[in-house]
Order: C-alpha cells, then sequence, then structure tokens
C-alpha cells in the first residue's frame, strides 16, 4: 500500500528535477547544433524549436542575449547554439536556454526543399500557362482534408453561407505524419475521377512548419499535377509558400479564403443581377424615349399631317418635269433636224450620180475597175466600162490621144 506522507508535489518534483539538471556541470553548458522551426518573437524574446532528424527540443532566448545577435535567425536556419538545460516548472517541459547562437549553414530540411523546388519547376509543374482557371458556379465541391480538422468545418460553412445550393464530398486523409503525402495523393485521385466535382480543395487548417512540410513532398506535388480537375491548395499558413500552394492553379492563404475563392457569393450574385436589370431597364427607358421622340418628329411632317397636299404637290411637280422634258425633246429634234438637213445638201453637192447627171461619165479600165484619168491607161484595144447617168457603156478602144487642146498645147 502506497503511503500518502512519502508522496511529492507536481511542483516539488519539477523543482527537483530542475535543481538536479541545475547541477549537472554539462547540462550548465551545452553547445547543441540543430535547426530552427517554429521561431515566434515575443517582445524581443525568442522563442523556438531545435531539432534533426529524428528528435526536437524546445528553446528560449532572453532579450538580453538576443541583442548581441549578428544576424537574423528564421526557420529553416542550421544553427549552433551555446547555452543550458532546464525545466520551466510550470509546464514541467525541459528546454535550452540559450545565451549564444550563431549561423551553421543551411537547415538539411529547407536545403531538400530548395532541390525539390528547383527539380519541379524544371519540369514545368510551377508554369503559369498550365493553370486552369476556377469554375465560376461550381456545383460539386471536393475536399481533400482531415474530418477531424478546422478545415473541413471552415470550409463547409463558409462557403453553405456563401452559396446555399452548393455541395461537398469529403475524402478524409492524413494531413501530417507518417504515410500522409500517399493518403493525400490518393484522396485527390478519388475525387479527380468523379465526373461531377468541379473542383477541389487540399489542405489543412495550420500547424506549426514541420506540420505542413507534408505539403512539400514531392509525391504530393505530382497528384495534383496529374489532376485534371482544378485544384486549389489551402494549407492555412500565411507567410510561407509550400510546393502544394505552387503546383496547384490557385492558393488560398486559409482554408476559408479558399471557400471564398471557389463558391460564388449569392448575395453578390443577386446584387450584380439587380444592378444589371436596372441598368437594362434604364437603356430600354432610353431607347424608347428616343424612339417616341422620333415618331413624334415623324408624325408632325406634311407627308404624314397632309397627305393630299404631298400628293398634289408631287403632281404638279410630275407634270413640270413631263413639259420640260417634252419641251427639251422638241428642241433637240429640231437642232438634230437642221443638222441632218445641212449634211444631206452637202453629201448631194458631192455626190457622183449629181456630176454625171451634167453629163459627165465614170469610165473603168477592165478587169480591174480603175477608174481612167488619163488616155495612156487605156491603149488601143483595151476595154473599158463607162458608167453615164442612167446604165453603162461596154467600149473597145479603138484609138487614144490627148485631148486636141491639149495637142495644140504640146505643140
Amino acid at each position: 500500500m502506497l503511503l500518502a506522507e512519502n508522496a511529492i508535489s507536481v511542483s516539488q518534483l519539477n523543482a527537483y528535477v530542475r535543481e538536479t539538471l541545475w547541477k549537472d556541470e554539462f547540462l550548465r553548458q551545452v553547445l547543441v547544433r540543430g535547426e530552427i522551426a517554429n521561431l515566434r518573437n515575443y517582445q524581443g524574446h525568442l522563442y523556438f524549436t531545435l531539432k534533426d532528424e529524428k528528435a526536437s527540443v524546445r528553446a528560449v532566448m532572453w532579450r538580453s542575449d538576443t541583442s548581441r545577435l549578428t544576424f537574423v535567425p528564421k526557420d529553416g536556419d542550421q544553427v549552433l547554439v551555446a547555452g543550458s538545460v532546464s525545466v520551466f516548472e510550470r509546464d514541467g517541459i525541459y528546454q535550452v536556454y540559450a545565451t549564444y547562437m550563431e549561423p551553421s549553414g543551411l537547415g538539411a530540411l529547407y536545403a531538400a526543399l530548395e532541390k525539390l523546388k528547383a527539380k519541379l519547376e524544371a519540369e514545368g509543374l510551377f508554369a503559369p500557362e498550365r493553370k486552369r482557371p476556377l469554375p465560376a458556379f461550381p456545383r460539386k465541391i471536393g475536399l481533400v482534408t482531415s474530418i477531424r480538422g478546422a478545415a473541413i468545418k471552415d470550409i463547409v460553412t463558409c462557403g453553405r453561407r456563401r452559396y446555399p445550393g452548393v455541395s461537398f464530398v469529403v475524402v478524409d486523409t492524413k494531413v501530417q505524419g507518417e504515410g500522409a503525402p500517399q493518403d493525400i495523393a490518393a484522396g485527390l485521385r478519388i475525387l479527380d475521377a468523379m465526373p461531377d466535382v468541379d473542383v477541389i480543395i487540399v489542405g489543412r487548417g495550420g500547424g506549426s512548419q514541420e506540420d505542413l512540410f507534408v505539403f512539400n513532398d514531392e509525391i504530393v506535388a505530382r497528384a495534383i499535377y496529374a489532376c485534371k480537375t482544378p485544384v486549389v491548395s489551402a494549407v492555412g499558413h500565411e507567410r510561407d509558400i509550400t510546393i502544394a500552394d505552387l503546383v496547384a492553379d490557385a492558393r488560398a492563404a486559409t482554408p476559408t479564403q479558399a471557400a471564398e475563392l471557389v463558391v460564388p457569393d449569392a448575395y453578390q450574385l443577386k446584387a450584380g443581377i439587380r444592378k444589371l436589370t436596372e441598368s437594362l431597364r434604364n437603356q430600354m427607358l432610353t431607347l424608347i424615349g428616343g424612339s417616341r421622340q422620333t415618331l413624334s418628329l415623324l408624325r408632325s411632317r406634311p407627308a404624314l399631317t397632309r397627305p393630299d397636299w404631298f400628293l398634289v404637290s408631287s403632281r404638279e411637280t410630275l407634270v413640270r418635269l413631263q413639259d420640260d422634258l417634252q419641251d427639251s425633246v422638241t428642241t433637240l429634234l429640231e437642232r438634230h433636224r437642221h443638222l441632218l438637213s445641212n449634211a444631206a445638201s452637202k453629201l448631194d453637192a458631192l455626190s457622183p450620180l449629181r456630176i454625171l447627171g451634167r453629163g459627165y461619165s465614170l469610165a473603168r479600165l477592165e478587169p480591174g475597175k480603175e477608174v481612167v484619168t488619163d488616155y495612156r491607161q487605156a491603149p488601143k484595144g483595151a476595154r473599158i466600162t463607162v458608167t453615164l447617168k442612167e446604165g453603162q457603156l461596154a467600149c473597145l478602144v479603138e484609138e487614144s490621144g490627148p485631148r486636141e487642146e491639149d495637142s495644140g498645147d504640146e505643140q
């Protein structure tokens, strides 16, 4: 049977452990190598975790010591820390109280991460041109997350508040720890195979940096890249961008922001429809008003107010045009008749028949019908055709020579 009088309190236990650690000279001045994670600055005091591939330990560095730092520490830095190991009595947690810290090179995890980023970028997994637009009005949204986390509640609550008709299908997966990358990749493949899923959200509701490291895994990155359905990464970390964020079609800093990014706001849609309706109504009223004004102007025109006057006026114009046309045609015909008469008189004066009528004749040498103008063209025996005013004569030249007056001139 346990004796109560031999029991000590929790406070006494923690104080005893603290005193025991303090008496250990090795722990009073220890040098630890590790990678910084979960760094938090509170009023100049640094609270962080030192870790390696197998373990981690909490650490704190007071403001009086941080003022002597020669660099600005950040998550992922590989550092050497000098200090003591003790227990924080209130929580019973031992931690390193750092008094000195210096960089020891880039953390192994972050070095591997940067190497993986460079590899995937070279393969085109981050290329902006391959990213697909998100659907404007998704009916069903797929979620790859833990059903025990806060992310699913935030997404579903926000999504249904914004658009009550939207539905969700959830694949429950691990989001940290061993096997989580394979679990997430399998969930993505399941949802991508569903034809009615319009968009997929993959993520979790925040956590420490090492908790989020699963979303830097190559398996997750390639699963997102292989999806035919648009994917939104919602890892829940404002400061750090994971590889999943870089591969996904869109990134949201938190699960709630992912819901706002994917699900349309019904209130805003209704407001937009009202605005468009009002704009359309105003445009129609303007169009109708303009049409009425045009109709009023048309109605006031004489052609509509006094169609008989318009017909009378048109008839008078037509009669005047007909008279003008007739006068122009008569004048034109008279002028051409006069021109034709003059041309006929000139032509008649030049007509060979008129010349023949005065006693002249036309002699042509047979058989070529060459006109004879000289006696030398028709020697004795030549046959000629003589054209008179009335008829022709076929003649045989018995004698040819110059005219008598021409002979006298020659003598």
